[in-house]
Formats: structure tokens, sequence, C-alpha cells
């Protein structure tokens, strides 16, 4: 007779039972419980914790997905996207990134995430080794655990970008086993943008050491003041050569539902990620294919108005953090994040970022990212995608609570 089977877990994989559920979906689920509560009292969570654009997606956008419909464009693709897409990527890359590709460079997946596993896929056997910098987008160390790879984390410098002697001392100790780089610009927490120079020095030790660079961009078009965006495949052939460029619609075109993304890279790579696509997505959605062309080429005054929006915000939500006592804050050059270090309140009943971020949901309403869940405990995650009345009375609850602490 058969056992009767009560524990699940040990029937389960030693790789799923590793990775750790998402802390920005997880604190979602939570803010959801407390909002509902809160709403039926006349109040509400002031939510600065998942990143999601608060603009709806153009209108233009959706009128294609909607004849796509018409058109019954609704059955299956090429597993890596419809060839109007391809060149309608392959045509923004040329215009805004200074990138030369063709159709066979690129793969279309069913949003950035999803094109990120699937290169960690490609790339990683067990136990090799990815260069992860903090602080890091939760997913990049969970999709690696995810291959049966090991995530190794990079220190960062005084503008929270990748301190480039710790870089250098993990190559010589990892060597041969490490196979990438994730390089995140602008940057998810931070919202730190690399220039050039910095993107060169990093750019040649991968060169020299023949290290994959994943060059997340997913958040170019928000660039603010005197920064610029670089494309790491940009800076010659070389770099090209290693570099897997990494986009997505979801950002800059408030898409974060349709899920489109996107990679170019090498046709060797591409063809060896699409038996990935194959045997696992099939395709991207169809109609979201033919809205994200419409995205691509058609009129791009939308993003400009969000980006100039974004840019007060930051701004403004800067200026508000910078002049709270006991509160440490770099000014984000792109994104919509901005990471202050709340440390300072470390005491008592606060030991860590997780203990500060439950405490200001529970007793001010106000929901942020620990900064535990990107790499470093000291930080918590703040998201402006919120419109500024929301984000004033944020702050305003926010400044509260830190002077409550202090006092």
């Amino acid at each position: 007779m058969k056992e009767n089977i009560t524990d699940m877990k040990k029937y389960l994989s030693e790789r799923v039972l590793k990775l750790e559920e998402s802390p920005t979906f997880a604190l979602e689920k939570k803010v959801d419980m407390l909002d509902g509560q809160l709403k039926a009292k006349g109040d509400y969570v002031v939510r600065f914790g998942i990143g999601q654009p608060d603009f709806n997606t153009p209108d233009n956008i959706k009128v294609a997905a909607k004849t796509a419909i018409d058109e019954n464009k609704t059955k299956y693709t090429a597993s890596t996207g419809i060839k109007e897409l391809k060149q309608a990527i392959v045509d923004k890359l040329a215009r805004d990134n200074n990138l030369d590709y063709g159709l066979e460079n690129i793969f279309v997946g069913n949003g950035g995430k999803q094109v990120l596993d699937a290169i960690i896929r490609a790339f990683v056997n067990t136990r090799d080794a990815v260069l992860v910098p903090k602080p890091y987008w939760v997913s990049y160390t969970q999709q690696v655990v995810l291959s049966e790879g090991i995530p190794l984390e990079v220190d960062f410098n005084d503008f929270l970008k990748i301190d480039v002697e710790h870089l250098k001392s993990l190559i010589k100790q990892h060597g041969s086993r490490i196979k990438c780089l994730i390089l995140n610009s602008p940057g998810n927490p931070t919202g730190a943008v690399y220039n050039l120079k910095e993107l060169k020095e990093i750019a040649s030790i991968c060169v020299d050491n023949n290290i994959f660079i994943i060059s997340d961009e997913v958040y170019e078009i928000f660039i603010f003041g005197n920064a610029a965006h670089i494309s790491a495949a940009s800076l010659g052939d070389e770099v090209k050569n290693i570099t897997l460029t990494v986009n997505a619609v979801s950002k800059t075109y408030a898409m974060t539902g349709w899920r489109i993304g996107y990679i170019a890279a090498h046709k060797d790579i591409i063809s060896q990620m699409t038996k990935i696509q194959d045997q696992s997505a099939s395709n991207p959605c169809t109609p979201a294919q033919w809205a994200a062309v419409e995205a691509l080429n058609g009129d791009q005054q939308s993003v400009e108005l969000m980006r100039l929006e974004y840019e007060k915000r930051r701004d403004y939500i800067y200026k508000r953090l910078t002049s709270i006592d006991g509160i440490k804050c770099s000014l984000p050059e792109g994104a919509f994040y901005v990471f202050p270090d709340v440390s300072s309140f470390y005491k008592g009943d606060i030991k860590n970022s997780f203990d500060f971020s439950s405490q200001l949901l529970e007793k001010a309403y106000v929901a942020v990212v620990p900064g535990a869940a990107f790499g470093d405990d000291s930080f918590v995650r703040i998201s402006y995608a919120t419109a500024i009345d929301k984000i004033k009375e944020g702050m305003d609850r926010f400044e509260k609570f830190c002077r409550n602490l202090s006092g």
C-alpha cells in the first residue's frame, strides 16, 4: 500500500526549494491586505514598493493590439518573435543605441525577466558562477540559483556602482568558473548610471577574462540631469561580441503586464536560446507583439512626458529625504527609484531593513522594500512611480516616522 504523502517538500527538487520568494511581490500581497482594511476606514497605504509605472499604456499602442485581435493575429508565431517586431527592435537599436544588428541577432521573450532567465539557462552549468553587482535587482541572484549556478556578489563603491578592485579579486579567485557579469544601468534599486569611463573599464576587464556581459538596459529612457545612457555593446566589436543587450517595452511604454522583452546578441547565442524558448514558452503573446511594434515605431512623445514627470518626482523626493536627520541618500541619475541609507535608525526593536520597513508599514502605512532584498541591509528602496500627491503624503508620513524614531 502506498504511503500517504504529507510532506510535499521531500518530493520537490532541491533547486526549487532553494529559491526565494520575490520580496517585491510578497510585499504587494501584504500591502493589498492592509490597504483593503484601511480603505474601509477611509485611509490607505502609500505604495512605494513595486516598480510599476502609474501611467497608462499610450492609446496608439492599445489601438495596435485591438487591431491585431480584430485581424485575427492571435495564433502561434515564431518562438522568438514575429519578423516585424524583430525589425522594429533592430531599427530601435540602430537609432537609439548606435548598435548594428540583424534579425538573426534578436530574441523576443515574455518580458525582460523571462529573457534574463533564458540567458542564464543558456550559459550556466551546475556550479558555474555569475558576477552580480550589489545592490542588485532581486531576481538576478535567484535566476542563477534556479540554474544551479553560484551568484558572486560584487561590492559597490560610494557611488553605488561596481567596486572594480573587488571585481578583480573575485575574478582572480574564481577564474574560469565565471561565465557572466550582470550590468544594470540605469540601475534598480539605485538609479545609478554608468558613464563612459566606468563602462570602458568594466568592459575591458570582461574582455580580458572572457566574461560575457549581460547588459540590462530596461530603464534606459529614464535618464535625468546631465547623465547619458550608453549601451555597453556600443564600445567596439570586441565588447559587442561578448555583450547581451537586454531591454523591454515594460517600463518605457508603461506596458508591464503586456510581457514583451528582448535581447540582442551574437547569433550563436540566440540560436541556443531559441531552443529554450521552443521547449518552454512557445512564443510571446501575439497581440502584445504587434502592440510592441507600434510602441517602438510609433510616436515617442508619451515617453518623454513620462520621463519629465519622473524627473520632477525624483527632485522632490530626493529633497525631502535629504532634509530628514539620519538619512543618507545619493541622487539617482536614472530609473524611478531612490535608495536611502536608513541604518542610523537601527536601534531597539529595529535591527535591520526588514524591521524598519515592517514598522514603517504598520505604523505609518507606507510601503517600501527592504534593502536586504537587494543585497545590502543598510538601505530601503523607494519607487517614485506614483503620483506626486501620493509622494508628498508618503514623504510626510515617512518623515514623521523617522522623527519619532529619533525622538
